[in-house]
């Protein structure tokens, strides 16, 4: 369970609170308008952006100063942070270790990693020669072997096609749970939300909401976010 007490993020003249908790199994989407600070609120769950006040535990841990490598979460980005010149079992072997010095049982970590989004047969590859959906999965398999009880995905498909996005939102959604791990998701996109979340986590107004389950919010959602959806 991670547990955030009266937190506030600032950044320059930009505030936001947010109070609230997120149990590890459940999927979460982060929605709310563009500059709310969607992708702040997920820096500063990973520790990329310091608390101006308030305190964040785990498992009833304090973790509110933690470096981000210390924290039981990892972040799949949009563009994917993978580097041209690995092979993608190495871009993949990162996520283990950086100087890439693979014990056999981190190389079959590796490659079951592989296995479980479905590259197995592109272990040797170059990131350029991929899809932008195999890249993707990619990134999400450096994400996998890490193994964190917490998982959360800035955008990660909004450069890809609505039906490759689709299916990698599927792939994510299946993974992730097969680990038992929470995932927390920034989308835009509310058919996002619906296929792939138990809980939404609305930001406006300089605050991050308490997370609701997805289903009543986005049938019955208040006025604030009505207006969100149009």
């Amino acid at each position: 369970m991670l547990k955030l007490e009266d937190v506030l993020i600032t950044q320059g003249d930009f505030r936001m609170q947010a109070d609230f908790t997120l149990e590890v199994g459940r999927k979460y989407a982060v929605i709310g308008p563009s500059g709310a600070g969607k992708s702040t609120l997920l820096g500063a769950l990973c520790g990329f952006v310091p608390l101006a006040a308030g305190r964040m535990y785990w498992e009833e841990r304090d973790i509110s100063n933690a470096a981000p490598n210390a924290r039981p979460m990892t972040m799949l980005f949009q563009d994917n942070n993978l580097f041209p010149h690995l092979s993608v079992l190495q871009n993949v072997g990162l996520g283990l270790r950086p100087d890439l010095r693979l014990t056999a049982q981190e190389r079959e970590t590796v490659e079951n990693a592989l296995s479980r989004v479905d590259l197995s047969n592109f272990a040797t590859a170059k990131p350029g020669t991929l899809s932008g959906g195999q890249q993707s999965r990619v990134a999400l398999a450096r994400v996998l072997v890490q193994a964190r009880p917490l998982v959360l995905l800035d955008e990660p498909f909004a450069a890809l096609g609505p039906a490759l996005r689709n299916e990698m939102l599927d792939v994510v959604r299946d993974t992730v749970a097969q680990t038992g791990a929470a995932m927390v998701m920034v989308t835009h996109a509310p058919e996002d939300v619906r296929r792939i979340a138990d809980e939404v986590i609305f930001v406006e107004g300089g605050r991050a909401h308490a997370p609701r389950p997805a289903a009543a919010l986005m049938d019955d959602p208040p006025p604030e976010l009505r207006a969100y959806l149009g």
